[in-house]
């Protein structure tokens, strides 16, 4: 692997949203991996190729263990640059209290910024998306019974395009229409963390998309005001950078990771 403009190696691992899958990310690994990077694309549980069924998936811990296994598993000495897209965000900030020594920086991508996640009636306001002028977008599974809350998320094939991906070339769309998976959603509710001790020695950036109609501006806005990272850079995209805008995307992440060192 080649250095970059006198920049050490790095190693970039990209962790998706709800109802996505590594396979989201496969323009932005393509730029880094041309540019000389060493990229990782992670499946949580039930996401892309992991096949466990998201109706059994109840708790965040076991959704975000394949990232916790992999941080578990990084050697002390290396250290490594996450970037999470819309709930990914809810993932790095789990890994920022596990394991902020193995973290360079972490880049948020229209995604989830809550310090101790959905903790509290505030964090739900702020980071839970607010589509309902748009009517019953979603299909909910309840595998634990009806009379229990839903296990499992997705949002209806007519909604889309308009929610996740008005601004991304049609053939990402039909891709996306053809590999979307549910997401379990009663762990993502679930999302709770504690304060570790090194979490504020990990630097944060956040990307905010302007055209977002899922994760709306003034929701990302509210959640830099209360948890401020240290740089804030901006996109005129929608919901789905990595369709919409990739290259632009790119080059604000590898500015990020630029400015960590």
């Amino acid at each position: 692997m080649k250095e970059q403009a006198g920049l050490p190696d790095l190693h970039f691992v990209l962790v998706h949203g709800a109802c996505h899958g590594a396979w989201c990310w496969f323009k932005i690994r393509s730029l880094m991996e041309t540019s000389g990077y060493k990229v990782t694309c992670l499946d949580l549980k039930s996401a892309g190729i992991d096949q466990s069924n998201p109706n059994t998936i109840l708790t965040f811990d076991e959704y975000n263990a394949p990232l916790t296994h992999f941080l578990s598993n990084l050697p002390d000495n290396e250290k490594v640059i996450l970037v999470g897209h819309s709930a990914g965000g809810l993932s790095l900030t789990d890994a920022i209290h596990r394991f902020a020594k193995k973290i360079r920086v972490a880049i948020y991508v229209a995604a989830n910024m809550l310090r101790h996640g959905f903790s509290t009636d505030q964090d739900i306001k702020d980071g839970e998306p607010d589509v309902s002028e748009y009517g019953e977008v979603a299909d909910l599974e309840y595998g634990m019974g009806l009379d229990q809350p839903p296990t499992s998320i997705i949002i209806k094939e007519e909604f889309q395009k308009r929610l996740l991906y008005q601004l991304s070339p049609k053939e990402d769309t039909a891709l996306a229409s053809l590999l979307l998976r549910p997401g379990p959603v009663r762990a993502f509710k679930g999302a709770r963390f504690e304060g570790g001790k090194d979490a504020d020695s990990v630097p944060r950036i956040y990307i905010k998309t302007l055209h977002d109609q899922m994760l709306k501006p003034m929701k990302q806005e509210q959640m830099i005001k209360r948890w401020q990272p240290c740089q804030v850079l901006v996109l005129e995209s929608d919901h789905s950078p990595f369709f919409s805008t990739p290259r632009l995307l790119f080059d604000l992440i590898s500015e990020g990771a630029a400015a960590s060192f």
